[in-house]
């Protein structure tokens, strides 16, 4: 546009251009950068959608397809930050200023600032790890990091939880050494409850037992157990009580649901079988004074 310009005031004889048409053209190059880069990003964006969509429809996991979900929004953000970048650049460089000395200060400064920012490079780059190894996922229930909850959000720099009582916790990758996910494929339901110990182990485990499998047949427990009752056995001789553990396999994130279903349902089953649940009980033996 600007030989085009040039060569136009040339025939009007005007041997050079003006200040001001240098500044429309500037202006107008300008203008026509920030729209291509639009343009290029919505385009990078309809690509990333249609293969998205591809994807999930090739797969039936559900798995698979929260990671297609986080995959996709982690190519959405790259994408986003490079077109941007590469639009600065060009803007810059049509109002006269050099990006050369920027792209060498940058590599000044970023061995400066590479020692004080190792954690950030290391959240970066564990982000990657976590991403490319499938350990997180939107959706998810996990802890790390000392925290626990379903998984919002899962960037190269940091993973976004909120816990049961609403907080929101914000990770650093760097911080996540261990990954317990508890939202893949299955979960045990597993609790504890304990028994007098005048209680026959016998009476109680058919009771446990019992208990469980009702729970199952109830209408509004189907497809919440991919399993049968299971009674572990004893775990424990309390000081006031004998604890019986018993579990029972269910889809993952329903794990606690059953569980709070199982211990009401136990509990309604040791009243009607006369099983005491024992309260912390202490005997006190007195010596006489002879």
């Amino acid at each position: 546009m600007h030989i085009l310009m040039t060569e136009l005031f040339a025939l009007m004889g005007w041997s050079e251009m003006p200040a001001w048409a240098s500044a429309l053209i500037a202006s107008l190059n300008v203008l026509l950068i920030v729209i291509v880069a639009l343009i290029g990003r919505s385009i990078v964006r309809r690509l990333l959608d249609a293969v998205h969509q591809r994807l999930a429809k090739r797969t039936g996991d559900l798995e698979e397809k929260k990671r297609i979900d986080t995959l996709d929004r982690i190519f959405n953000h790259i994408a986003s930050a490079v077109i941007t970048i590469l639009a600065i650049m060009l803007v810059m460089d049509e109002f006269g200023v050099s990006i050369a000395p920027f792209l060498a200060a940058a590599g000044v400064v970023g061995i400066a600032v590479s020692f004080g920012a190792q954690s950030l490079v290391k959240d970066y780059f564990t982000g990657f790890v976590m991403l490319i190894e499938n350990q997180i996922r939107q959706g998810d229930f996990i802890e790390a990091g000392g925290k626990s909850g379903a998984v919002e959000e899962v960037t190269l720099r940091y993973v976004r939880l909120r816990d049961g009582e609403g907080a929101v916790h914000f990770i650093p990758n760097s911080q996540i050494t261990t990954v317990t996910n508890r939202s893949r494929g299955f979960a045990f339901a597993v609790i504890d409850v304990g028994v007098s110990y005048g209680t026959s182990l016998g009476k109680a485990f058919e009771v446990i037992k019992l208990a469980g499998d009702q729970l199952q047949a109830e209408p509004d427990m189907v497809g919440k157990f991919l399993g049968e009752t299971e009674v572990l056995g004893v775990t424990q001789l309390a000081d006031s009580a004998v604890t019986i553990r018993m579990r029972v396999k269910v889809p993952a994130h329903e794990q606690w649901f059953v569980k709070r279903r199982l211990l009401s349902a136990v509990k309604d089953a040791f009243e009607k079988a006369g099983i005491e649940i024992p309260y912390p009980q202490r005997v006190v033996h007195t010596v006489a004074d002879k």
